[in-house]
């Protein structure tokens, strides 16, 4: 057994959205693992860029129980990470909302400014376009 993780940071999201970036993520973590599979299964409806062959499976984390098992490694590796964000950021409480669009997180928004690691696509949906907060800390 082997898994792979991919990241893809908010700069490079924010570039080519969060579509492409998750499927980017999912290449970069089938690139690592140190096996060859004999199917890719995955989540949705978009195939990535690999010659393996694979499946695309809608509500696939409902029906397959590895796709769900990858499901899980990524939350909990993507809650491993806001919480060495928060860390560096310590006014957002990434530690408990884990980036997520809370009461809490959008008050440290509003009050501090979106801070290094705030997607720039998400606040302005967020705010409707009118985002003219302060760069935070």
């Amino acid at each position: 057994m082997s898994f792979g993780i991919g990241v893809v940071d908010e700069q490079t999201i924010d570039r080519i959205n969060i579509r492409n970036a998750t499927m980017r993520a999912m290449e970069q973590a089938l690139s690592m693992l140190g096996h060859t599979v004999e199917i890719v299964l995955i989540d949705g409806n978009m195939e990535i860029n690999t010659d393996l062959p694979q499946k695309t499976i809608i509500d696939g984390d409902r029906l397959h129980l590895s796709i769900a098992s990858a499901s899980i490694v990524a939350k909990v590796y993507r809650d491993f990470i806001m919480e060495r964000y928060d860390a560096l950021y310590p006014e957002y409480g990434f530690a408990r909302h884990k980036g997520y669009g809370t009461r809490e997180h959008m008050s440290a928004l509003t009050k501090y400014g979106p801070c290094p690691i705030h997607r720039r696509s998400f606040l302005k949906k967020l705010f409707s376009g009118q985002l003219d907060l302060p760069m935070g800390t």
